[in-house]
């Protein structure tokens, strides 16, 4: 059984200048379930998990999990490139109560193919609930192959992989080797529809965050067979997707949502402010939208 059919919001962590705005957050959690999200992810990489305390993470999961009252699923960000700390991360994860958990393969002192299914057992072992792989060479400069995912698959409690290469063809060989033990979610906000027919399951979203009916709605429609809908909501999306990837996630993102008045507050560094040529463009799209 799937973990989730449709769009999860990789949510934005709402900042004050010294900590966490759970004011805003619970108004974030929300507006998403209201739109039809079907699953939330905490602390993932638009989260800014990098630039949060142990604390802080433990408490925005609790949180999340406990406002969403058993209302969708909750999956936490966990991954590093330290697998004794992601595996008590994970840990801490599960008994904090969400329904799943988000692996980024480890980047910067990049393992080899042993290593990484050692790091993936090593999670798998330390915990009892479903684990997302996380494939995304852009940020981690190591590609997950096919055949990669085939040995991870054979681990426990290994049952989706959120694949962000841009490579349509690898994920039809995922799916090959995989499908029919491993679930496949896109990490790409402009392939979701491409991937759907390649075999996968919905989106760990970023635009979600700020077009979560669509998003939603995207997923659904291709899943009941309505082809043209999806594809035209794809199409619909793209040049939002474009804005918000017009810099580093989650950057522009996190700017659009405050645009909207959700009160995410500042970026912490080493993110900075969007460049105001880039802010404009945002702009732009948003209004077309109808987001402004």
């Amino acid at each position: 059984m799937s973990l989730f059919v449709g769009s999860c919001v990789a949510m934005v962590t709402p900042f004050t200048e010294d900590g966490v705005n759970y004011e805003a957050l619970d108004k974030a959690i929300e507006f998403q379930i209201s739109q039809g999200t079907d699953a939330l992810l905490a602390c993932g990489t638009t989260g800014e998990p990098s630039t949060m305390t142990q604390q802080e993470k433990r408490d925005v999961i609790r949180f999340t999990v406990e406002q969403a009252k058993g209302r969708l699923p909750v999956i936490a960000g966990v991954g590093g490139n330290n697998t004794a700390e992601v595996v008590r991360a994970s840990k801490e994860a599960e008994e904090l109560g969400v329904d799943a958990l988000l692996a980024v393969n480890p980047y910067y002192n990049k393992t080899n193919a042993r290593g990484l299914i050692e790091h993936y057992r090593a999670i798998s072992d330390a915990v009892s609930i479903p684990i997302i792989v996380y494939n995304v060479p852009s940020r981690t400069n190591y590609n997950i192959t096919p055949e990669a995912l085939l040995e991870l698959s054979k681990l426990k409690n290994i049952k989706a992989i959120k694949e962000a290469s841009g490579n349509i063809a690898q994920v039809l060989e995922m799916y090959r080797l995989c499908g029919d033990v491993l679930d496949i979610y896109s990490g790409n906000d402009d392939m979701v529809v491409p991937l759907l027919a390649a075999g996968g399951k919905g989106v760990i979203s970023v635009v979600a965050n700020v077009a979560p009916a669509d998003t939603h709605r995207m997923v659904e429609s291709f899943m009941e067979g309505n082809l043209q809908e999806s594809l035209e909501l794809q199409l619909k999306l793209m040049p939002l997707v474009k804005a918000l990837f017009c810099e580093v996630n989650p950057i522009p993102v996190k700017t659009a949502m405050n645009l909207m008045g959700f009160n995410m507050g500042p970026l912490r560094l080493p993110l900075t402010d969007m460049a105001e040529n880039n802010l404009e463009f945002l702009k732009q799209q948003m209004k077309e939208y109808g987001l402004i």
